[in-house]
């Protein structure tokens, strides 16, 4: 951690075409909030924007960065703006031994001391797990609640690969939905286990083919196309 604040950098200069561009590094607990707030903000900014005036993700992104840098952007990340995991054996002793692993999701390694002192801010979630999957969490009913959201945004332990895409050939890491793998109007639960997220397009695919197939029930087929379970 001692190399990552020291190899902390940001430069900026300007191009042939009179752009200004940039280049940062910074440290896992410091980058990967900022790069969820400003992720949160790019898609809210896209949201907004109707699908046929919309530009590359790149350009949306930009946009976003300036919106809130100079205060504009209100956009709030789906989940914790800095998620860690660490082993549940290493966050009591204070640090990690040989196997353990104390890490910020999306960044890299971290002292425990560290995910301890930035832990006294709300934006945080800690998650400490002995390598076992998440699957302990489930009810009836659509809503996912917040400790479950965590744990499908996070994927399953140990190596917390993040949610994207299921679909072949897909792999789509940004506005993702949740699918119900057996519909809840088919008696599924919300679980870990009967979660899995999808892109809108192939989410709305879904939909079709457990509606062709009766597995929505009257209600859900009667509602058309309104939207995936």
């Amino acid at each position: 951690h001692r190399r990552q604040h020291q190899a902390r950098r940001l430069r900026h200069w300007r191009d042939g075409l009179g752009m200004i561009r940039l280049e940062a590094a910074l440290a896992p607990e410091v980058g990967v909030a900022l790069v969820n707030r400003l992720d949160a903000e790019c898609d809210r900014l896209r949201r907004s924007t109707p699908v046929e005036q919309r530009e590359v993700r790149a350009a949306s992104a930009a946009d976003a960065l300036v919106a809130l840098v100079d205060g504009r952007g209100t956009a709030k990340a789906s989940g914790p703006e800095l998620v860690i995991v660490c082993d549940v054996t290493a966050w009591r002793r204070g640090a990690t031994e040989p196997g353990e692993v104390c890490a910020v999701v999306g960044g890299g390694p971290i002292p425990v001391a560290v995910a301890r002192d930035v832990g006294r801010d709300a934006f945080l979630k800690a998650v400490l797990h002995d390598g076992r999957r998440i699957d302990t969490v489930a009810h009836f009913g659509r809503h996912i609640p917040a400790e479950l959201r965590t744990a499908l945004q996070l994927g399953a332990p140990p190596d917390f690969e993040g949610a994207h895409c299921v679909d072949e050939g897909c792999g789509r890491r940004h506005g993702l939905e949740w699918d119900h793998l057996d519909p809840v109007a088919n008696g599924g639960v919300t679980s870990f286990d009967n979660l899995v997220a999808r892109c809108w397009p192939h989410h709305r695919d879904k939909t079709v083919r457990d509606r062709a197939a009766g597995r929505l029930g009257r209600r859900a087929a009667a509602a058309g196309e309104r939207g995936p379970p």
